[in-house]
């Protein structure tokens, strides 16, 4: 039978969760000629074509998305042999955890406290970005948990839950019908900007930027300002003490998803325990019931993309 050697299916991944080879390349430490090499030799044991040549950037065959399906699978189960009897952590483990969401970024500290007493040779690295560049962190190894919101309901995580989404105004704040929405927002690439313009063109209306930032303490002061109008979550917005906007004449925003993602591979034991504790303590803060056991241990037992 035909051996593939993980080395080369690592190598695939990388190269699909980057969309580039160069990119690929850097994160592996090898050249990008050696990461050619490399998926040539697994098409070449394969016997087919896994990369779509004909067209522009990394786009993967039909037998190629499935062979990737079952490299993430495979990469799992070498990585959870390399770490059996790690189930204790080592002193050189480090947890990388990233969050798009500000609130989560307020309540991990305490909750990394609590898991590092009971795991005193635990060491965490936090960091916060958009929910798009976590996400592809989390795909490539660089990151090993990740909480934040997405558009779609997720498949793949290991807990998640809904946010609604409502639109939040100043006390002084009115839109006339045909009037352009000023809108406040964290911008690009957020997923609140995204879905938030989204229905805005979806319902024929124009709008224009009128204020952006990073933190929503200050965006809800420009709201509070009369500056404009903003997409928040309603527990966000009725914690904070603004006026939700439902008397606008604005479309109705969908729900966002607020998800905790674990990555493959590495001691899992370790980072689901984690993400449990997370989810928990998040849960009770925003008061969500938590989701039953067998459905934690169900969404535990599925593949994940991520």
């Amino acid at each position: 039978m035909t051996n593939i050697p993980t080395d080369l299916l690592r190598t695939l991944v990388a190269v699909v969760d980057h969309r580039s080879f160069t990119k690929a390349a850097m994160s592996l430490g090898v050249t990008q000629p050696a990461v050619s090499a490399q998926i040539k030799r697994l098409q070449y044991l394969l016997g087919e074509d896994i990369i779509d040549r004909s067209v522009q950037g990394v786009s993967l065959t039909s037998h190629g998305e499935v062979v990737v399906s079952y490299a993430r699978r495979l990469l799992s189960i070498n990585d959870q042999i390399v770490h059996l009897g790690g189930a204790s952590a080592g002193p050189d483990l480090m947890v990388r955890i990233g969050t798009s969401s500000d609130f989560v970024a307020m309540v991990l500290p305490e909750v990394l406290r609590r898991f590092r007493a009971a795991n005193p040779t635990l060491r965490f690295n936090v960091s916060a970005a958009d929910s798009d560049t976590m996400t592809r962190q989390l795909r490539s190894g660089e990151l090993d948990l990740f909480i934040g919101l997405t558009a779609i309901e997720p498949k793949d995580a290991r807990d998640c839950w809904t946010a609604p989404l409502v639109w939040v105004r100043g006390p002084q704040t009115r839109i006339m019908p045909g009037e352009r929405v000023p809108l406040i927002t964290n911008g690009e690439p957020s997923v609140h900007h995204r879905v938030a313009v989204s229905a805005l063109r979806a319902a024929g209306m124009e709008w224009e930027e009128v204020f952006t930032a990073p933190v929503v303490a200050t965006l809800s002061g420009a709201v509070s300002a009369g500056l404009g109008v903003m997409p928040i979550t309603r527990r966000r917005a009725i914690e904070g003490g603004l006026i939700i906007g439902d008397d606008l004449p604005l479309p109705p925003l969908p729900d966002l998803y607020s998800g905790v993602f674990v990555r493959e591979g590495g001691p899992r034991e370790i980072y689901e325990a984690l993400a449990d504790d997370i989810s928990a303590t998040v849960r009770r803060l925003i008061q969500v019931p938590a989701k039953p056991k067998a459905a934690l241990n169900l969404l535990a037992s599925k593949d994940t993309a991520a």
